[in-house]
């Protein structure tokens, strides 16, 4: 139990030092919470690019499957 203590009162100490004000994983997926406009630019940008990425596979797949050969 005195670990845990340790550890909470080292993570708060942190979130004081470096002034820790919202979850670093905004960027990972959408949320709730507010997010800074920025922070919603690099969610919308990280998504196009993964589209872009998938589109980009299956048209690979599909050449493949049409002509045994990626093109």
């Amino acid at each position: 139990m005195n670990q845990q203590l340790d550890d909470d009162a080292a993570v708060a100490a942190f979130i004081r030092a470096k002034g820790v004000t919202r979850c670093p994983t905004v960027c990972i997926s959408p949320t709730q919470a507010s997010t800074t406009e920025a922070d919603r630019m690099a969610l919308r940008r990280r998504e196009a690019d993964r589209d872009a990425r998938r589109t980009e596979k299956k048209a690979r797949e599909l050449a493949t499957y049409r002509f045994g050969k990626v093109a």
